[in-house]
């Protein structure tokens, strides 16, 4: 069975989706687009230019996002805005997907021509919030997908009963399958987010039985745009020492990382060089990993990915590939390959993978952390 463990669905960028309104939905894409690795250019002529003007520094406050026209372009399927009185743009959504929205019937598409049996929907607030919305997803093709539940982690400090009662009907009432985790409780708080007052959520979150995925960053000094490199890598090896923290707190609880690590962060002359410190956390056999290159390193690494090899090699002798599921982003990952290349840079180049490697890593491990049976 293969698995992909993460991909999105959702419905038009410029509606509500969960949020209060189609505006608010726009302002979360406009933060997502302000510091997005993707270059921003003129849309007259294609020339360079800076998507930091989208948010202030030092801020992660949604509301206080400045007015820059921020729109979506639905004919050519990306967020356009305004700046010195020219229009500008970046393509974050790959070209092909037209008007905002990725359908259900789209992913599974997508999925017949590559060969992709299950799928595991994320969920993210640029995107789609609603549970009855990923319920629905799930129904449609219930053989096909399963579906992680949104959490409005900024919420958790001021409304905990609310958000817990929000996870709660999603899993036990919406019948979704994991929890999807950003730590955006630094929106609010520096203030770590494994104990204080996020202990009543985990204490919940916990309870419901159900794998969690974290999506960790650089800490709460994210919001600053002048932290070094250096800064950054230290910042996410604490953010896994809180992980530690807490997977010591909730020993039965099963996580994964999304996306692998932040790769772009240990590219260093062409190759990628991880800290030994960034293992520790799979000392604990409830710790998971995602396979995800091409998204993250698209643009600076070519199909089948030579350069990222030795890394994965890496990560089956340090993790494990019982370990470690196979992810994509679809659709965005689409920017740089198809989904079918997707697959083939693992199971046709990675020769130093044996069958049982490619077998946990293409869907065998993500089927044990979602308990999926033989259709899903």
């Amino acid at each position: 069975m293969i698995v992909d463990s993460h991909v999105y669905i959702f419905e038009p960028v410029d509606s509500p989706a969960g949020h209060a309104s189609g505006r608010e939905h726009l302002r979360w894409g406009q933060a997502a687009y302000a510091s997005h690795h993707q270059p921003a250019f003129r849309t007259r002529d294609r020339a360079p230019s800076d998507s930091s003007v989208l948010a202030p520094e030092g801020s992660s406050d949604i509301d206080e996002m400045p007015d820059k026209g921020f729109r979506f372009d639905h004919l050519r399927g990306r967020f356009v805005w305004d700046h010195n009185g020219e229009e500008h743009t970046k393509q974050y959504f790959p070209p092909n997907v037209l008007g905002g929205e990725f359908t259900p019937a789209s992913m599974i598409g997508e999925m017949d021509y590559a060969g992709v049996d299950v799928a595991l929907i994320h969920t993210d607030p640029m995107l789609v919030r609603g549970s009855d919305y990923l319920s629905e997803c799930v129904k449609l093709f219930p053989d096909r997908f399963v579906s992680m539940a949104p959490v409005d982690e900024w919420r958790i400090r001021d409304e905990p009963d609310a958000v817990i009662a929000e996870l709660t009907t999603a899993i036990k009432t919406d019948g979704l399958h994991a929890i999807k985790i950003n730590p955006f409780t630094y929106m609010v708080s520096d203030e770590p987010w494994d104990d204080g007052f996020c202990r009543p959520f985990w204490e919940a979150a916990t309870s419901l039985g159900v794998p969690i995925f974290f999506t960790l960053g650089s800490g709460p000094g994210y919001r600053e745009r002048s932290l070094t490199e250096e800064e950054q890598r230290q910042g996410y090896l604490n953010e896994l020492g809180i992980l530690m923290r807490w997977m010591e707190r909730y020993p039965e609880a099963v996580c994964s990382l999304t996306h692998g690590f932040p790769w772009r962060l240990f590219v260093d002359d062409g190759k990628i060089v991880l800290p030994e410190g960034i293992w520790e956390p799979f000392q604990s056999d409830n710790c998971n990993l995602e396979v995800c290159f091409p998204v993250r390193l698209g643009d600076m690494f070519d199909f089948p990915y030579r350069e990222v090899w030795p890394t994965l090699e890496q990560m089956v002798e340090r993790i494990g590939s019982d370990h470690l599921m196979w992810g994509t982003d679809m659709p965005f990952q689409n920017r740089f390959c198809t989904y079918s290349q997707s697959r083939q840079w693992i199971e046709k180049y990675c020769e130093f993978l044996s069958p049982h490697d490619r077998e946990m890593i293409m869907g065998g491990t993500a089927a044990r952390v979602l308990e999926l049976g033989a259709g899903g």
